[in-house]
Order: structure tokens, then sequence, then C-alpha cells
């Protein structure tokens, strides 16, 4: 007991309390809008982020005709998803925007064999709601749940097989605050980080991506390591609870 009250006063304290490797409290709303054919709010602690899928009949122009489907994301902030009003991409959007826009389609079609999907696009829309970083990681892990519930649907009318939708692909922030890996950062712990990661995971522990920055002096091979062994830890239990929504 001793050792363990030590450990708990050496350790930096997080802004909510958490344990360097604890994601903060999750939660799936399914169908949380009515039209789209799936609906997903995603709460990762303060980070609400809503993802609706709808379903086009047809694949862009730029495809070939050959029965392949397609998956494409679009991410944006409402205004006071922010501390302070984030305007309206009304001009084009911004290369951030982009960025995570291209990242979340990435993820997700990962998550989906397009073989099978038939001459049919999935637009998964991310619009984040209240942000308390980890917003695109939030965006991939509700988004799927969201494309599971799309797809679900439509093996049910038998328009595609049940194995369209492949095993879960889920993302998590990891960050070095204060010397220290830390999982799941928040806004506070985010603007503080000395290291910066976002990696995106399937449930095989196979990444899909990785995106790394130091944000002041470069960081070792050994501090990546142990980010990725974080991730995975992470991912995977985000992976179980992704499970338990859809089940």
């Amino acid at each position: 007991m001793l050792a363990q009250t030590k450990d708990m006063i050496d350790d930096p304290q997080r802004p909510d309390g958490r344990r360097p490797d604890e994601l903060r409290p999750v939660r799936f709303t399914l169908d949380y809008v009515e039209y789209p054919e799936g609906s997903v709010l995603i709460e990762m602690g303060q980070t609400r982020v809503l993802c609706n899928v709808s379903i086009e009949e047809q694949t862009p122009a730029w495809m070939d005709e050959h029965g392949r489907g397609w998956l494409t994301a679009e991410y944006a902030l409402l205004p006071r998803s922010t501390h302070t009003r984030t305007r309206r991409e009304t001009d084009g959007l911004r290369g951030r925007t982009q960025e995570i826009r291209r990242l979340i389609g990435r993820s997700l079609r990962a998550g989906v064999d397009l073989n099978l999907l038939g001459e049919r696009t999935l637009i998964v829309d991310c619009d984040v709601l209240q942000a308390d970083g980890g917003t695109r990681a939030a965006a991939i892990t509700g988004g799927y749940v969201a494309v599971a519930l799309a797809l679900r649907r439509l093996a049910e009318r038998g328009a595609v097989p049940p194995e369209t939708l492949k095993p879960p692909v889920a993302a998590i922030s990891v960050g070095v605050v204060d010397g220290e890996v830390r999982t799941d950062l928040c806004y506070a712990e985010d603007r503080a980080a000395e290291v910066d990661l976002n990696v995106v995971m399937t449930d095989d522990d196979r990444l899909v991506e990785v995106q790394g920055t130091a944000e002041g002096a470069p960081f070792s091979r050994e501090t990546l390591d142990r980010m990725l062994d974080a991730a995975a830890s992470s991912i995977a239990d985000l992976i179980r609870q992704q499970r338990e929504a859809l089940a």
C-alpha cells in the first residue's frame, strides 16, 4: 500500500486525475440521427463527435466502372465546439481540415472490403460538437461503428455480403507530457505535449497510420516504441468497446 501511494505521488498528475495509460470514459450512442444509414455519437471524455454515414449508389467519376466501391470522409469543427468560436470554412477548407478528412477516409477504408461493396460510395461526415483533444481519433473510432451500422443494414437487405465489413479499426492520441508517456490526451495536455502521436490500428495490431511530431526537441526511438505500445493497449480497449456497442 505504501509503495502504491508513493507511485501515485511520484507520477505527474493529469488534469482529470487519470493514470498515464488510462482512457477517458468512452460512450457510443447508436442511431443518434434518424435519417443517415449509420449514425453514431461518440464521446471520449469531453470530446464529442457526431459520425453520420450516407450511401450513394454510385462511385466517383474518376473511378473506373469495375464493380468496386469507395469510402470518403468529411470533417468539420462546429463554430462553438472550441473554447473560442471557430469560423465556418465557407471560403475553402483549411489545410488541417483537408489533412484530417483524408486521414479519416484512409483509416476507415481499412475496415471495409471495397471489392465487395459494389459500385457504391460511403460518405462519412464527422462533425465535432465539442473539442477537448483527440477529435480525429474519436472521428475514426466512432466512424467505424457508424460504417458498421450502415453496412449491417445493406447486408440485411441482401445488397452486400456480411463480410464487406472488415474487423474493427480504431485510433488514439498519445503524447509525452512532463517527460511522461500519456494516452488519450485532453486539450490541456495536447497543448503542453513535447511529443504528439496519432495512431490508427486494426484489431489484429496492424498499423494503418502513424502521425508523429516532436513539438520541441527530437525524441528517441525508445520513446516512440513506448508510445506505440501505449497506443496498442488503448486501441485494443477501444475495439473491445466498439464490439460491445455493436453487439
